[in-house]
């Protein structure tokens, strides 16, 4: 028995430390169609819904280097989440789907071995997504250049300009 237990907090340990981020939370009153559809959510971003016992998930985090606190989080009911790299994504779909269905309330989570409250994780919900905030840094580091262009284009412009001004005036 003692082995079994071992190879679940293993698995759980591999999980955690191929994640950046573990979220926490509630899954009292969740039914088999509620998992299904979180799972789904979840899967499209790269991410995992585990239901495992505190105790295996305490002991885990500790061996990954998790810092002292994720205990008074890991209380009743949980489930842990866990993903490739976008931690605003996952926290915006579990956020959201309590929202819908009043069930998965977020206790909590880890984001790089510092523990983080329910709050913290929320407030991470309402950050744009990856793929957002790097089309938001491309388009403030093309602005600059746009601009260097343009000032250096207006001269030529501008003589442009004046020299039809003065063919239309010859010409007429």
């Amino acid at each position: 028995m003692k082995a079994l237990k071992q190879i679940v907090i293993d698995d759980i340990l591999t999980r955690l430390n191929g994640s950046p981020f573990l979220i926490v939370a509630e899954y009292t009153g969740m039914n088999t169609g509620n998992f299904a559809t979180l799972r789904q959510r979840l899967l499209a971003i790269g991410a995992e819904f585990h239901v495992t016992k505190n105790t295996f998930v305490k002991r885990a985090a500790e061996a990954a280097g998790v810092q002292d606190g994720l205990s008074k989080i890991l209380v009743g009911q949980t489930g842990t989440i866990t993903g490739d790299s976008d931690v605003c994504a996952a926290a915006k779909i579990v956020k959201d789907f309590h929202k819908e269905t009043g069930k998965a309330q977020i206790k909590g989570g880890a984001l790089d071995g510092a523990v983080l409250e329910a709050a913290q994780v929320e407030a991470l919900a309402g950050l744009p997504s990856k793929d957002v905030l790097r089309a938001q840094l491309l388009g403030l580091l093309q602005t600059p250049a746009t601009q260097l262009v343009r000032v250096l284009n207006e001269p030529a412009a501008s003589l442009a300009r004046v020299l039809k001004a003065h063919g239309e005036k010859e010409a007429s």
